[in-house]
Protein backbone atom coordinates (compact mmCIF):
# COMPACT_ATOMS: atom_id res chain seq x y z
CA UNK A 1 0.00 0.00 0.00
CA UNK A 2 1.17 3.14 -1.14
CA UNK A 3 -1.24 5.74 -1.49
CA UNK A 4 -4.35 6.14 0.67
CA UNK A 5 -7.90 7.97 -0.38
CA UNK A 6 -10.18 9.39 2.28
CA UNK A 7 -13.13 10.77 1.94
CA UNK A 8 -14.37 13.86 4.22
CA UNK A 9 -11.95 16.24 5.31
CA UNK A 10 -13.89 16.47 8.59
CA UNK A 11 -12.44 15.99 12.25
CA UNK A 12 -12.23 12.24 11.57
CA UNK A 13 -10.93 12.49 7.72
CA UNK A 14 -8.31 15.04 8.73
CA UNK A 15 -7.15 12.88 11.84
CA UNK A 16 -6.93 9.89 9.47
CA UNK A 17 -4.91 11.58 6.57
CA UNK A 18 -2.50 12.95 9.51
CA UNK A 19 -1.74 9.23 10.90
CA UNK A 20 -1.50 7.93 6.87
CA UNK A 21 1.25 11.17 6.24
CA UNK A 22 2.93 10.73 9.24
CA UNK A 23 3.31 6.65 8.37
CA UNK A 24 4.88 7.65 5.15
CA UNK A 25 1.81 6.83 2.80
CA UNK A 26 0.66 9.46 0.51
CA UNK A 27 -2.39 10.66 0.83
CA UNK A 28 -5.47 11.89 -1.31
CA UNK A 29 -8.05 13.79 0.73
CA UNK A 30 -11.24 14.41 -0.80
CA UNK A 31 -14.03 16.83 0.27
CA UNK A 32 -16.68 17.98 -2.30
CA UNK A 33 -16.44 21.54 -0.59
CA UNK A 34 -13.58 22.92 -1.76
CA UNK A 35 -12.86 25.02 0.64
CA UNK A 36 -13.65 22.23 3.18
CA UNK A 37 -10.83 20.57 1.92
CA UNK A 38 -8.41 23.15 1.79
CA UNK A 39 -9.41 23.98 5.86
CA UNK A 40 -7.85 20.52 6.33
CA UNK A 41 -5.45 20.44 5.51
CA UNK A 42 -4.73 23.41 7.20
CA UNK A 43 -5.42 22.09 10.37
CA UNK A 44 -3.52 18.91 9.48
CA UNK A 45 -0.40 21.72 9.59
CA UNK A 46 -1.38 23.11 12.66
CA UNK A 47 -1.67 19.55 13.92
CA UNK A 48 2.08 18.88 12.74
CA UNK A 49 3.50 22.11 14.23
CA UNK A 50 2.46 21.52 17.86
CA UNK A 51 3.73 17.62 17.08
CA UNK A 52 6.87 19.42 16.65
CA UNK A 53 6.50 22.16 19.19
CA UNK A 54 5.62 19.03 21.57
CA UNK A 55 9.17 17.18 20.21
CA UNK A 56 7.18 14.85 18.99
CA UNK A 57 8.42 15.24 15.23
CA UNK A 58 11.20 17.18 13.48
CA UNK A 59 10.61 20.47 11.38
CA UNK A 60 11.81 18.23 7.91
CA UNK A 61 9.11 15.08 9.26
CA UNK A 62 6.41 17.43 9.34
CA UNK A 63 7.29 19.70 6.42
CA UNK A 64 7.63 15.73 4.34
CA UNK A 65 4.39 14.69 6.21
CA UNK A 66 2.08 17.39 4.67
CA UNK A 67 3.72 17.00 1.49
CA UNK A 68 2.61 13.71 0.99
CA UNK A 69 -0.80 14.90 1.50
CA UNK A 70 -2.56 16.63 -1.50
CA UNK A 71 -6.23 18.34 -0.96
CA UNK A 72 -9.03 17.81 -3.98
CA UNK A 73 -12.49 18.45 -4.57
CA UNK A 74 -12.56 15.31 -7.23
CA UNK A 75 -13.46 11.79 -6.83
CA UNK A 76 -11.78 10.73 -9.94
CA UNK A 77 -8.38 11.41 -8.45
CA UNK A 78 -9.05 7.82 -6.03
CA UNK A 79 -8.26 5.99 -9.56
CA UNK A 80 -4.62 6.43 -7.84
CA UNK A 81 -5.63 4.88 -4.31
CA UNK A 82 -4.81 1.14 -3.03
CA UNK A 83 -7.26 1.96 -0.12
CA UNK A 84 -10.34 4.40 0.03
CA UNK A 85 -11.58 5.13 3.50
CA UNK A 86 -15.04 7.10 3.60
CA UNK A 87 -15.41 9.05 6.25
CA UNK A 88 -18.35 10.96 5.33
CA UNK A 89 -21.40 12.49 8.20
CA UNK A 90 -22.93 9.30 10.11
CA UNK A 91 -26.00 9.30 7.41
CA UNK A 92 -26.62 6.02 5.28
CA UNK A 93 -27.90 8.04 2.37
CA UNK A 94 -24.87 9.54 2.24
CA UNK A 95 -22.39 6.54 2.61
CA UNK A 96 -24.09 4.82 0.12
CA UNK A 97 -24.29 7.54 -2.75
CA UNK A 98 -20.39 7.74 -2.19
CA UNK A 99 -19.95 3.90 -2.45
CA UNK A 100 -21.75 3.99 -5.26
CA UNK A 101 -19.92 6.63 -7.31
CA UNK A 102 -16.36 5.08 -6.18
CA UNK A 103 -17.61 1.62 -7.27
CA UNK A 104 -17.26 3.43 -11.15
CA UNK A 105 -13.53 5.17 -9.84
CA UNK A 106 -11.53 2.96 -7.48
CA UNK A 107 -9.56 0.65 -9.04
CA UNK A 108 -9.77 -3.42 -9.11
CA UNK A 109 -8.29 -5.27 -6.56
CA UNK A 110 -8.70 -1.73 -4.13
CA UNK A 111 -9.58 -1.47 -0.58
CA UNK A 112 -13.30 0.56 -0.04
CA UNK A 113 -13.28 1.28 4.01
CA UNK A 114 -16.07 2.91 5.47
CA UNK A 115 -15.32 4.82 9.29
CA UNK A 116 -19.07 4.13 9.83
CA UNK A 117 -19.42 4.28 14.05
CA UNK A 118 -22.77 2.33 13.76
CA UNK A 119 -23.98 1.46 10.26
CA UNK A 120 -24.04 -1.92 8.80
CA UNK A 121 -20.53 -2.72 7.12
CA UNK A 122 -22.65 -6.08 5.57
CA UNK A 123 -25.35 -3.01 3.81
CA UNK A 124 -23.09 -0.60 3.03
CA UNK A 125 -20.95 -3.28 1.38
CA UNK A 126 -24.29 -4.57 -0.68
CA UNK A 127 -24.07 -1.11 -2.63
CA UNK A 128 -20.57 -2.29 -4.18
CA UNK A 129 -20.19 -4.62 -7.67
CA UNK A 130 -17.63 -6.53 -5.08
CA UNK A 131 -18.41 -6.54 -1.48
CA UNK A 132 -15.54 -9.12 -0.87
CA UNK A 133 -13.27 -5.82 -1.12
CA UNK A 134 -15.43 -3.94 1.13
CA UNK A 135 -14.66 -3.33 5.23
CA UNK A 136 -15.19 -1.45 8.73
CA UNK A 137 -11.95 0.27 9.95
CA UNK A 138 -13.49 2.41 12.52
CA UNK A 139 -11.30 5.54 14.13
CA UNK A 140 -11.91 7.05 16.91
CA UNK A 141 -11.70 10.93 18.44
CA UNK A 142 -9.22 12.28 17.77
CA UNK A 143 -7.24 10.18 15.57
CA UNK A 144 -4.07 10.85 16.21
CA UNK A 145 -4.48 10.36 19.95
CA UNK A 146 -6.37 7.32 20.34
CA UNK A 147 -4.69 3.88 19.62
CA UNK A 148 -7.93 1.85 18.44
CA UNK A 149 -9.15 0.68 15.78
CA UNK A 150 -12.28 -1.39 15.12
CA UNK A 151 -11.81 -3.54 11.81
CA UNK A 152 -15.48 -4.92 11.18
CA UNK A 153 -16.13 -7.43 8.57
CA UNK A 154 -18.98 -7.43 6.54
CA UNK A 155 -20.81 -10.87 5.80
CA UNK A 156 -19.04 -10.92 2.22
CA UNK A 157 -15.63 -9.41 2.97
CA UNK A 158 -13.22 -11.68 1.87
CA UNK A 159 -9.90 -12.87 4.23
CA UNK A 160 -7.21 -10.86 2.13
CA UNK A 161 -9.31 -7.83 2.65
CA UNK A 162 -9.56 -8.05 6.20
CA UNK A 163 -5.55 -9.12 6.89
CA UNK A 164 -4.56 -5.64 4.17
CA UNK A 165 -6.98 -3.78 6.41
CA UNK A 166 -5.76 -5.18 9.58
CA UNK A 167 -1.90 -4.26 8.27
CA UNK A 168 -2.71 -0.86 7.22
CA UNK A 169 -3.80 -0.38 10.62
CA UNK A 170 -0.65 -1.60 12.55
CA UNK A 171 1.38 0.29 10.05
CA UNK A 172 0.17 3.75 11.00
CA UNK A 173 0.68 2.97 14.28
CA UNK A 174 -3.26 1.61 16.12
CA UNK A 175 -4.12 -1.54 17.90
CA UNK A 176 -6.40 -2.92 15.44
CA UNK A 177 -9.39 -5.21 17.18
CA UNK A 178 -11.17 -7.92 14.64
CA UNK A 179 -14.99 -7.51 15.50
CA UNK A 180 -18.06 -9.00 13.33
CA UNK A 181 -20.64 -6.50 11.62
CA UNK A 182 -23.57 -5.72 14.84
CA UNK A 183 -25.23 -1.92 15.25
CA UNK A 184 -22.74 -0.34 16.99
CA UNK A 185 -20.38 -2.63 17.05
CA UNK A 186 -18.29 -2.99 20.24
CA UNK A 187 -16.92 0.46 21.49
CA UNK A 188 -20.02 2.82 20.68
CA UNK A 189 -23.07 -0.77 21.72
CA UNK A 190 -21.49 -0.08 25.25
CA UNK A 191 -20.11 3.72 25.68
CA UNK A 192 -22.93 5.78 23.63
CA UNK A 193 -25.75 3.92 25.74
CA UNK A 194 -23.94 4.94 29.00
CA UNK A 195 -23.60 8.31 27.64
CA UNK A 196 -27.23 8.65 26.59
CA UNK A 197 -27.99 7.26 30.48
CA UNK A 198 -25.96 10.41 31.63
CA UNK A 199 -27.91 12.74 29.64
CA UNK A 200 -31.35 11.04 31.24
CA UNK A 201 -29.73 11.65 34.32
CA UNK A 202 -29.28 15.32 33.67
CA UNK A 203 -32.79 15.78 32.07
CA UNK A 204 -34.23 14.27 35.60
CA UNK A 205 -32.32 17.01 37.05
CA UNK A 206 -30.55 14.47 39.40
CA UNK A 207 -27.26 16.67 39.26
CA UNK A 208 -26.15 19.28 37.44
CA UNK A 209 -23.42 18.10 34.20
CA UNK A 210 -20.73 19.12 35.93
CA UNK A 211 -21.56 17.05 39.15
CA UNK A 212 -22.29 14.16 36.23
CA UNK A 213 -19.28 14.00 34.68
CA UNK A 214 -17.32 14.51 38.59
CA UNK A 215 -18.95 11.85 39.74
CA UNK A 216 -17.78 9.56 36.67
CA UNK A 217 -14.29 10.38 36.56
CA UNK A 218 -14.02 10.54 40.42
CA UNK A 219 -16.05 7.54 40.89
CA UNK A 220 -15.60 5.07 37.77
CA UNK A 221 -11.83 6.30 37.15
CA UNK A 222 -13.02 7.78 33.85
CA UNK A 223 -10.20 10.14 32.09
CA UNK A 224 -13.18 12.43 30.78
CA UNK A 225 -16.82 12.55 31.96
CA UNK A 226 -20.01 11.37 29.66
CA UNK A 227 -21.24 14.47 29.06
CA UNK A 228 -17.79 16.50 27.87
CA UNK A 229 -17.51 13.37 25.85
CA UNK A 230 -20.83 13.26 24.26
CA UNK A 231 -19.49 17.01 23.09
CA UNK A 232 -16.05 15.79 22.42
CA UNK A 233 -17.95 13.17 20.16
CA UNK A 234 -20.91 15.39 18.59
CA UNK A 235 -24.16 15.50 19.92
CA UNK A 236 -25.45 14.80 16.19
CA UNK A 237 -23.26 12.09 15.70
CA UNK A 238 -24.07 10.83 19.14
CA UNK A 239 -27.86 11.17 18.59
CA UNK A 240 -27.43 9.43 15.00
CA UNK A 241 -25.92 6.52 16.74
CA UNK A 242 -28.37 6.00 19.32
CA UNK A 243 -30.98 5.86 16.76
CA UNK A 244 -29.27 2.91 14.32
CA UNK A 245 -29.57 1.15 17.79
CA UNK A 246 -32.54 1.65 18.64
CA UNK A 247 -33.85 0.81 15.18
CA UNK A 248 -31.85 -2.24 14.68
CA UNK A 249 -32.14 -3.87 17.78
CA UNK A 250 -36.09 -2.56 18.40
CA UNK A 251 -35.31 -2.31 21.93
CA UNK A 252 -36.55 0.06 23.97
CA UNK A 253 -33.32 0.79 25.68
CA UNK A 254 -31.41 2.30 23.32
CA UNK A 255 -33.70 5.04 22.75
CA UNK A 256 -32.49 8.46 22.62
CA UNK A 257 -32.79 10.78 25.83
CA UNK A 258 -35.12 13.51 24.43
CA UNK A 259 -32.71 16.32 25.91
CA UNK A 260 -30.31 14.86 22.95
CA UNK A 261 -33.03 15.23 20.72
CA UNK A 262 -33.81 18.64 21.85
CA UNK A 263 -30.11 19.86 21.82
CA UNK A 264 -29.13 19.05 18.70
CA UNK A 265 -32.70 20.16 17.01
CA UNK A 266 -31.18 23.49 18.59
CA UNK A 267 -27.94 23.53 17.12
CA UNK A 268 -26.17 22.78 20.43
CA UNK A 269 -23.49 20.25 18.92
CA UNK A 270 -21.17 20.04 21.64
CA UNK A 271 -17.37 21.39 20.58
CA UNK A 272 -18.10 21.57 17.00
CA UNK A 273 -20.55 24.21 17.46
CA UNK A 274 -18.97 25.97 20.70
CA UNK A 275 -21.60 24.74 22.52
CA UNK A 276 -23.22 21.58 23.72
CA UNK A 277 -23.49 20.53 27.85
CA UNK A 278 -20.77 22.35 28.11
CA UNK A 279 -19.99 26.38 26.40
CA UNK A 280 -16.49 26.33 24.48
Amino acid sequence: MKTIGIIGAGQMGRGIALVCAVADLNVILIDLDEQAAARGIESIAGNLARMVSKGKSTSDEAKAALQRIRASAVLAELVEADVVIEAATENVQIKEDLLRKLDDIVRPGAVIATNTSSVSVTRLGATLADPTRFIGMHFFNPVPVMALVEVIRGLRTSDATFDATVDLAKRIGKQPICVKNSPGFVVNRILIPMINEAIFVLEQDLASAAEIDAGMKLGANHPIGPLALADLIGLDTMLAIMNVLYRDFNDSKYRPAPLLREMVDAGYLGRKSGQGFFSY
